[in-house]
């Protein structure tokens, strides 16, 4: 019987600001080794176009270029640490990931039945958060994310606005109290921080604590 740890987890990146937090925890998550069922909403596919000046569709094919474009954009403050593209193709080609159609309701992660160890959706918009605070899904994204509450599994919710009305608050407020996870996209200064790419990992390696993945990627903070 697989074991948490063996189980994929799901990856949805929707129309909100701080699709390279996406990009990093997708890097990471398949140089960790973990199956990823990828989702991207069309808004989401937007913003990528537009914040990472990346032009392409999200495939197989082109993933790499899609986490390549992240690097690019931190390129100037760690070019040592930001990771080897090779290993993440070999592990994009290895069959650990898979990438669904916004619109598929039959990709595996539509149904309860089909096993995962949780969701991420990262980042995630205020539209996204209250299709799902209020059970009216309108794509796979919103789908899966309903059946990881319906079945009590875990669900990363990954918010970048601000300021935030109070319909927002109140819908973060229903979904934390029916299990979820809220992980706004807020990092902190205190690891040493000498650029963008600092920045964006604290929350990247924020999300993987949350899905139980053992890493070192950034410097906890010590006493």
């Amino acid at each position: 019987m697989p074991t948490s740890q063996q189980l994929p987890i799901v990856l949805g990146i929707t129309g909100a600001s701080g699709s390279i937090y996406a990009a990093r925890t997708l890097e990471w998550l398949l140089l960790a080794s973990c199956k990823v069922h990828l989702v991207v909403s069309p808004d989401g596919l937007t913003v990528i176009r537009q914040e990472l000046g990346f032009s392409s569709s999200i495939t197989l094919e082109t993933i790499v270029d899609f986490i390549a474009a992240g690097h690019k954009l931190m390129a100037d403050s760690a070019p040592d640490s930001l990771g080897d593209l090779a290993a993440v193709r070999e592990a994009a080609q290895s069959g650990l990931l898979q990438i669904h159609r916004s619109d598929d309701y039959f990709s595996p992660v539509a149904s309860g039945s089909y096993r995962t160890a949780a969701m991420v959706i990262c980042p995630c918009s205020g539209t996204t958060m209250a299709s799902i605070a209020h059970a009216n899904g309108r794509n796979l994204v919103h789908r899966a994310a309903e059946v990881h509450m319906k079945e009590r599994r875990k669900l990363i919710l990954v918010p970048r606005e601000t300021p935030l009305s109070s319909m927002q608050i109140e819908n973060m407020l229903r979904l934390s109290q029916a299990g979820a996870v809220v992980l706004p996209a807020a990092p902190g200064w205190y690891h040493g921080v000498r650029g963008l790419s600092d920045l964006v990992d604290f929350i990247a390696a924020r999300i993987l604590d949350q899905l139980g993945i053992d890493h070192d990627r950034v410097r906890r903070w010590q006493s």
